[in-house]
């Protein structure tokens, strides 16, 4: 290859890193929060004031999904990632969410026999583990595992199962009895929803970001394969899905929180080539002559 030949495929090169770079299709993550919160406070307020029972559709779906797309939106805002197009993105969120609270539900109306510290370990099991296989389903036809592709696919699937389920809750919230009469309370679904607003980040999205990342993390020679760190994982986010419905209240969730985001933070930082050391992104290895897609190193 001459001289020219190959100042040529440098220029082209570069040319396509920049047109990837353009290419941001998530919007920005405050964007997404700040217009769908004012959005939802409309709704409220309109509610309230017209005590029109077919907005309530709007406060639920608005409520119920706009911290987990904005969560969304801020992983892809952050590491944007050619290896996860917005086809499979959508699909984590929307079918393996779909799917997998359908499958939750079916095991643990079989499994699952009232509250208690087994019972909760039950529910926790099962939940991490559907959304555990609809992480690999979805990771289907990938050439390159990145330990933070991971961690946004799982998240994805974790945010989806979040916002359907928190859904269920508010629409439950609606129906209270008082003395014996069962009357419709619009306070209630609020307070619902806020509460798992708040605590969405915290919950199955993070749980299944930890997973889907030593999921990734684990895979050799262009496939997912079963690790004892997966295992390990695995039973970490159960025991803290468990103990985050068993113990309630904010000091309960502030450490089961605090606990969750450790690994986590650790797991993004270190990325794919170990900490310090910063990810390489698709960007430069473009420039550099590297391959597209860049797995583990």
């Amino acid at each position: 290859m001459t001289k020219e030949s190959q100042a040529m495929h440098l220029l082209s090169r570069r040319t396509r890193a920049k047109e990837l770079e353009a290419q941001g299709w998530a919007p920005r993550w405050w964007a997404v929060l700040l217009i769908g919160l004012a959005l939802w406070i409309a709704t409220v307020g309109t509610a309230f004031m017209t005590s029109n029972l077919l907005l309530l559709p709007t406060i639920v779906l608005l409520g119920s999904f706009l911290v987990p797309v904005t969560a969304v939106v801020w992983y892809l805002d952050h590491d944007a990632s050619a290896a996860l197009s917005p086809r499979r993105i959508v699909t984590a969120f929307i079918i393996a969410g779909v799917l997998g609270v359908l499958a939750a539900s079916v095991l643990e109306s079989w499994l699952v026999y009232g509250p208690g510290p087994i019972g909760y370990l039950k529910v926790g099991f099962i939940e991490e583990l559907v959304k555990g296989v609809a992480i690999v389903l979805v990771a289907w036809g990938l050439r390159s595992f990145a330990t933070r592709d991971g961690m946004v696919l799982g998240a994805t699937v974790g945010f989806g199962f979040a916002a359907l389920e928190s859904s269920g809750y508010a629409l439950a919230s609606l129906f209270v009895v008082q003395g014996h009469q069962l009357s419709l309370s619009l306070s209630s679904v609020l307070v619902t929803e806020l509460v798992r607003g708040v605590l969405a980040p915290f919950g199955h999205g993070l749980w299944s970001a930890l997973l889907g990342g030593v999921l990734f993390h684990g895979a050799r020679s262009g496939r997912l394969r079963p690790t004892w760190g997966v295992l390990a994982a695995f039973v970490g986010v159960t025991v803290l899905h468990a103990a985050f419905d068993m113990l309630g209240g904010i000091p309960g969730y502030v450490v089961i929180s605090v606990i969750g985001l450790v690994p986590l933070v650790y797991l993004w930082i270190r990325g794919d080539r170990g900490f310090p050391f910063p990810r390489r992104t698709q960007v430069q290895a473009l420039v550099s002559g590297a391959p597209t897609e860049v797995g583990r190193s």
